[in-house]
């Protein structure tokens, strides 16, 4: 290509980790030139309980990476989530200083500090303080003021926060693998960038990732990120609720709650055998996939029912015309397209991450959705020219290549 535009997404999740390379042609395409992925070691619910593992996991994935795309990695857009995120909506007021009246970016970004100065307790740190819609003399509902006249600004924002302790254990993860932090992305937030258009979040929508330790939801309607919350339960929740059930190792109840599992006993023939592995390692015994759905069904009722809980909490539900737009792992199981339908009474879809046109099929499905937004958030956030470290390294990597080829 004429002008390469590289840049690297890491995204930490709670079963794996996906590292991403990308790169941009000149007429806004993104491609994937690049992936790897590792087991999520060393992590529980997105805290780092184990350093060495969660190092040994991060390099494992951006080695990967590096490999497939010939390019060397200095730099990441990395996402965070887990049950220390939390946020809230605040508000900020500032005069306009021109003598014109007339609204300037530096005015807006004095009323995005004026929502950010609201108290934290000292153990949080805000990561995210994002724009919902702004009021200019009282005049609401306003996207982008700059341009506009008054003497009032103010703008309505969500701030997202995490522990100042997680947060820095992942900064300091990232640092011992020599990558810097070009971006930590709230997952949920990179999510709509691959999940949804501009018209979802006009409309109302709610984006639930039901991922390995937990359940991250946001709520976007008027063209905003409305609410955030995390259910601490996921897809290994249920794993488990098999391996005790059936009397089988765990590795076995996952591998059949991904080959056999429904969360719906309605959706499974109840004539159809599957083979259970014992946990003694002797013959397998015969059960019927009925008996395996049941176990997994009540999981999942409770899964989305904490999920209903929080939208209510929101006081969104009237708001949410698009529906919901289900991602991760989970919402590959059968039957949770339709266990959702029936507990929320909206519509249902499974989120598809096509917003990156160009990608290996076997990273195409919504588990891995959060990489992909991310990928385009850093393209999103960065100038070309901030970009330009990664593809110089790459370059020269690959030309020392050849020249080593050669001799």
């Amino acid at each position: 290509m004429a002008q390469e535009n590289i840049i690297a997404a890491l995204d930490i999740g709670t079963t794996k980790i996906t590292a991403l390379v990308g790169e941009m042609d000149d007429a806004g395409g993104i491609y994937v030139i690049g992936h790897g992925t590792a087991p999520s070691e060393g992590l529980r619910r997105g805290i780092v309980i184990d350093m060495e593992r969660t190092v040994k996991s991060i390099r494992k994935a951006i080695e990967d990476a590096q490999m497939v795309s010939g390019t060397e990695i200095d730099g990441v857009t990395v996402g965070i989530a887990g049950e220390h995120i939390r946020s809230i909506n605040s508000h900020g007021v500032v005069a306009v200083n021109r003598s014109d009246n007339e609204i300037t970016s530096a005015d807006v970004n004095r009323a995005i500090d004026a929502a950010r100065t609201v108290a934290i307790p000292v153990d949080r740190e805000i990561i995210h303080v994002i724009p919902q819609q702004y009021s200019v003399d009282e005049q609401g509902g306003i996207k982008d003021p700059v341009g506009m006249t008054g003497v009032r600004l103010e703008v309505e924002a969500h701030i997202v926060t995490a522990s100042v302790t997680s947060a820095r254990n992942i900064y300091r993860a990232l640092e011992r693998c020599h990558l810097e932090v070009n971006h930590m992305v709230l997952e949920a937030l990179a999510q709509s960038s691959s999940l949804l258009t501009e018209h979802d979040m006009e409309n109302g929508v709610v984006v639930v990732d039901l991922g390995g330790d937990i359940t991250n939801i946001a709520v976007f309607y008027e063209g905003a990120i409305r609410h955030t919350a995390v259910v601490s339960l996921g897809g290994k929740n249920v794993t488990n609720d098999i391996a005790i059930g059936l009397r089988t190792p765990v590795a076995s109840a996952e591998n059949l709650k991904i080959q056999s599992g429904a969360a719906m006993s309605l959706v499974v023939d109840p004539e159809e055998m599957i083979s259970v592995p014992t946990a003694d390692g002797s013959q397998g015994k015969e059960v019927s996939r009925n008996v395996l759905s049941s176990i997994i069904e009540p999981r999942m009722e409770e899964i989305l029912s904490l999920v209903q809980r929080e939208i209510k909490r929101a006081n969104v539900g009237d708001l949410l015309a698009g529906g919901m737009v289900l991602s991760g792992g989970g919402s590959l199981l059968t039957g949770t397209r339709d266990l959702a339908e029936q507990i929320f009474d909206m519509p249902v879809r499974l989120g598809r991450g096509d917003r990156v046109e160009h990608t290996p099929e076997e990273i195409a499905d919504s588990r891995y959705a959060t990489a992909h937004g991310l990928l385009i958030y850093g393209f999103n956030h960065d100038p070309v020219g901030e970009k330009s470290s990664m593809k110089v390294k790459g370059m020269l990597k690959r030309f020392e290549n050849w020249i080593t080829r050669k001799l």
